[in-house]
């Protein structure tokens, strides 16, 4: 199983501090959230596993059932839908489909209010999320932490002169950790890493232990 990163526990540091407006996320793993940052600051723009619906009743699904269900194969997932009377998936948006209201009824109103957009880990070529970039007041100042320079046809402008566009290349938890030290909480964010990622592994072995018993 993956687990959230020194990443995903700075957008949450930043929430705990009351600097961060809102984390914009393309991610349908739910680190953010298990990182602890609560889901009105999260707008996950593509869904995410938190939650299922059957698709012809609307009746809301328990996740967990649907996760049980995927792992024991196809002849639960149907039993499933029938128990539901109707075809069960995980709220995630699939190509084609509509983006989640809360991001076409907040985007604008948040990127108009930032005082600075940190955008991680991103190729910046999806619709219409790659475009948050540019809902921004003008002089904004725009910090790309990314292994590769992206953007560019969006307008991002690095090395200009009189931009407030940054480029740091590299690995998104050298950069938030760099962030981090620049805040001056460093050391807090790598004890929250540590701490919360000791839970999440005890977590794991009770239950290991209990499916063993």
């Amino acid at each position: 199983q993956y687990r959230p990163t020194l990443a995903h526990y700075f957008i949450a540091l930043l929430h705990q501090k009351g600097l961060l407006l809102r984390c914009y996320s393309q991610n349908i793993d739910s680190l953010e959230t298990l990182a602890g940052l609560p889901k009105e600051a999260l707008i996950a723009a593509h869904g995410n596993f938190d939650s299922a619906t059957c698709m012809d009743t609307q009746e809301k699904v328990p996740p967990e059932e649907v996760r049980e269900a995927v792992m024991a194969g196809a002849e639960a997932c149907y039993a499933l839908n029938r128990r539901y009377g109707g075809l069960v998936k995980p709220d995630i948006v699939f190509f084609g489909e509509s983006l989640p209201d809360r991001f076409n009824e907040l985007s604008l109103r948040d990127l108009q209010n930032c005082d600075l957009l940190v955008i991680l880990g991103t190729s910046l070529k999806v619709y219409p999320f790659a475009g948050l970039v540019n809902l921004v007041k003008p002089g904004t100042p725009r910090l790309l932490l990314n292994r590769e320079e992206v953007g560019e046809e969006l307008g991002l402008m690095f090395g200009e002169p009189k931009s407030a566009d940054i480029f740091v290349p590299g690995d998104c938890d050298a950069g938030v950790l760099e962030l981090a030290r620049l805040l001056g909480c460093e050391v807090e964010l790598v004890d929250l890493h540590a701490k919360e990622s000791r839970r999440l592994a005890e977590g794991d072995g009770a239950t290991t232990a209990a499916g063993g018993a």
